[in-house]
């Protein structure tokens, strides 16, 4: 097992530096280049696949997430059908009863039209409050929705990001990730570095940094990182 950073109190915790944060971007850089994904602008899919991701792998995130395309058509249908039928939908993604009932919450809790569009040009807190708001969303799920879809400035911060982020002492040890861990994630995200920051940290999460077992011999990160193991 490895041992979680102790936490930090809030009165004792010092931000990382814009120098050590450039520091950390560029040796990340380095090792996973810099992602380009522009802007797909579906913030109604990109809402939908977020809440299939949970507590699951993307291949069986995108199953499930083709499977209710393919059945259902377009999401007013996915909106009115019994949830019996999103359950069987979904069910390869894990979780499909929970899953099945959030989905269809969120649908009905939109407007009529469905439409997330002017999320595209509104205020980034105006857009963020709004998806929040929705039955069960978080603000994970939000910077998801506004990054993925519109590029606009936010920066999911999912299990990967908080635990290597927190390791590398970007993060408080001990900090809720919401909002805490979200605020302090776009606080010290240069402006446009926004997808690069999320996924760069995402992979080094996924390859290198494990919850249970980190590769910290092998890291490429490892003077620069305060919680590395002996």
């Amino acid at each position: 097992m490895v041992a979680r950073p102790a936490t930090v109190p809030r009165a004792a915790w010092r931000r990382p530096s814009p120098r050590r944060v450039r520091a950390l971007r560029e040796r990340l850089r380095g090792l996973y280049g810099v992602p380009v994904m522009a802007p797909h602008e579906d913030p109604l899919a990109e809402l939908v696949l977020t809440v299939l991701s949970q507590s699951t792998n993307d291949r069986n995130r995108d199953v499930a997430f083709l499977r209710l395309r393919e059945r259902f058509g377009d999401w007013a249908a996915v909106r009115d059908a019994p949830v019996a039928e999103i359950e069987d939908a979904i069910r390869p993604g894990g979780l499909h009863v929970q899953k099945s009932r959030r989905i269809k919450a969120i649908l009905e809790a939109l407007p009529d039209d469905l439409d997330l569009a002017w999320m595209r040009e509104a205020p980034v807190e105006e857009a963020r409050a709004a998806l929040c708001a929705l039955p069960g969303v978080g603000r994970k799920t939000a910077a998801c929705v506004l990054l993925f879809s519109y590029a606009r400035r936010d920066v999911p911060v999912d299990t990967h990001v908080s635990r290597v982020g927190t390791r590398l002492g970007l993060l408080r040890p001990g900090a809720a990730l919401d909002p805490e861990l979200h605020d302090a994630m776009l606080a010290l995200t240069p402006r446009g570095a926004e997808l690069e920051l999320h996924v760069n940290l995402l992979r080094h999460g996924r390859r290198t940094c494990h919850a249970q077992r980190p590769a910290c011999r092998a890291c490429a990160l490892r003077r620069m990182c305060p919680g590395r193991q002996a």
